[in-house]
């Protein structure tokens, strides 16, 4: 079994593909429109053929779902971070720099007593992100 979140971006998930490749460097590995739909389905408003019904995409080795959703709320977010774990610090911080672009940065990037490497930022779209890059264990 696997939990895999699913992100709903009212109306701003092409935006956000584009800069989670960009700073992430996500894979698409499947997308589906609005206007893709099968023509028996309830038909949407002209205005939203273009947007992601559905998108998967891949960050490292975990998939993470969106859509556009319900166009007519803003995006919320609260309650949850998603967590990366870049395997050495200079990786981390580029990733945490890149997050922060345009977004809020809730713990600046910096050494802490877990981790050689850790920041919180809420990038531009509201999604909450940690940056954590672990101390090895000590024996």
């Amino acid at each position: 079994m696997q939990v895999q979140p699913y992100l709903t971006f009212y109306g701003r998930c092409d935006e956000a593909l584009e800069f989670y490749q960009s700073k992430l460097g996500a894979e698409v590995l499947f997308k589906m429109r609005f206007g893709d739909a099968p023509k028996d389905m309830p038909a949407c408003a002209p205005e939203h053929v273009d947007k992601i019904m559905h998108v998967s995409f891949k960050i490292g080795s975990s998939i993470v779902m969106a859509s556009d959703g319900d166009m007519s709320k803003p995006a919320s977010y609260s309650g949850f971070s998603l967590s990366i774990a870049p395997d050495d610090v200079a990786s981390g911080e580029k990733l945490f720099k890149g997050l922060a672009e345009g977004g809020e940065i809730g713990m600046p990037w910096q050494e802490t007593f877990w981790a050689l490497g850790f920041g919180m930022v809420t990038d531009k779209f509201g999604v909450h992100w940690m940056v954590n890059v672990e101390r090895p264990q000590q024996q």
